[in-house]
């Protein structure tokens, strides 16, 4: 059986550090958590679970502070994971049976980071991470913001998820930007992920305009990971609709289709486009596309299971209606039900689908008898 180190870093997380521990303390041999300077009760809610303390100087660089933390490890494998994260009971029990189990040939295993929940706990945005890998194999993090964990070798992938867990105060908030901002200003050329990044940390605080000059700027380098290509594509049409450009929108969803075959997400992107025009048969080919596309199971990309899944039925079921296809229209919110059967909206849809469908028949049997 092999042993595993968990490694992490964090500072004042005392609403939450606790939480993460509780469901994977008794699962690791050893833990390591590096503290980057702490004003509140972390540290001392760290010591209810290892005497083993560490610190390390915060010097604006993520990628180093996990590497401090990775060179404490002692175990043949390293786990890693943030404050903001939980290990739910069957992943647990999944990674504690994996625990038992793992080919110590396996350099690498990524697992499922479940990023958000619906109110029906369906996942509704994902990806796949590096999650547990070899100690020996001196895997290292690159970046100083939104660091990643640089693998090769033998790769395997679990079914293991690790679930985000945000909080009602996102602590530092504005913390990325500010670095972001303090490299740019001292002159310093962002490598394209990094252009990539920023972009995305304008966009979360609002600043559209500006990025999108860096959305396009990581795009013109041409040296992207594809996925943040595809991923930039639908930033750049989340702009322009704050923006109330809804043409730029548009035609931001349709360049996705340079780079990939059509994503599910995207579909129903330019579905929403056409729907809002009243093209209701142009929004139907989007829609029904987006239902038959499968989801990727094991590329590290994002991945919004909504849109192949509940969504596009439910506009389905929306642009049926509108063109007076309402048997199809209600097949289509029948099948939205079968992901979320206690959502409102769509028992709502089924009571009227049935009025309307029970009118047609009392319709058409009155007919016939006048006939007769």
């Amino acid at each position: 059986m092999i042993t595993i180190s968990l490694c992490m870093i964090v500072k004042d997380e005392e609403e939450i550090i606790g939480r993460c521990l509780d469901t994977v303390a008794d699962l690791v041999d050893e833990l390591i958590i590096v503290d980057t300077g702490s004003t509140d009760r972390t540290q001392a809610i760290i010591a209810q679970y290892t005497d083993n303390k560490h610190t390390f100087e915060w010097i604006d660089d993520f990628g180093a502070a996990r590497n401090y933390a990775f060179d404490q490890a002692t175990k043949d494998y390293i786990l890693w994971l943030d404050a903001d994260d939980v290990l739910k009971q069957e992943d647990q029990d999944k990674l504690r049976a994996l625990k038992q189990s793992l080919d110590p040939s396996v350099d690498s295993v990524t697992m499922l980071y479940n990023l958000s929940e619906d109110e029906f706990g369906n996942v509704t945005f994902s990806l796949r991470r590096n999650r547990l890998v070899k100690r020996e194999r001196y895997f290292r993090w690159i970046g100083q913001v939104h660091e990643y964990l640089q693998v090769n070798g033998n790769i395997i992938n679990s079914d293991i998820a690790v679930t985000h867990k945000s909080t009602n105060n996102e602590r530092d908030s504005d913390r990325n930007l500010k670095i972001y901002e303090k490299r740019v200003a001292a002159g310093e050329q962002l490598s394209p992920r990094d252009l990539y990044y920023f972009a995305n940390e304008l966009k979360e605080h609002a600043q559209y305009t500006r990025a999108i000059h860096y959305y396009e700027s990581f795009l013109a380098t041409r040296q992207g990971w594809i996925e943040d290509n595809i991923s930039t594509c639908g930033r750049l049409a989340d702009c322009y609709h704050a923006l109330g450009d809804s043409q730029a929108e548009l035609e931001s969803s349709l360049r996705s289709l340079q780079y990939d075959s059509p994503r599910a997400e995207f579909c129903c992107r330019i579905g929403f486009h056409f729907l809002n025009n009243h093209n209701y048969n142009s929004a139907i080919v989007w829609y029904k596309m987006a239902t038959e596309l499968k989801l990727p199971d094991n590329h590290l990309g994002f991945v919004n299971p909504t849109c192949s899944t509940w969504l596009p039925h439910l506009q389905l079921s929306v642009c049926y209606d509108r063109i007076g296809k309402y048997e199809i229209a209600c097949q289509h919110n029948e099948l939205a039900l079968q992901y979320r059967p206690e959502d409102s909206r769509m028992l709502s849809n089924r009571a009227y689908f049935r009025t309307v469908l029970s009118k047609m028949i009392a319709d058409s049997s009155g007919g016939d008898a006048a006939d007769n």
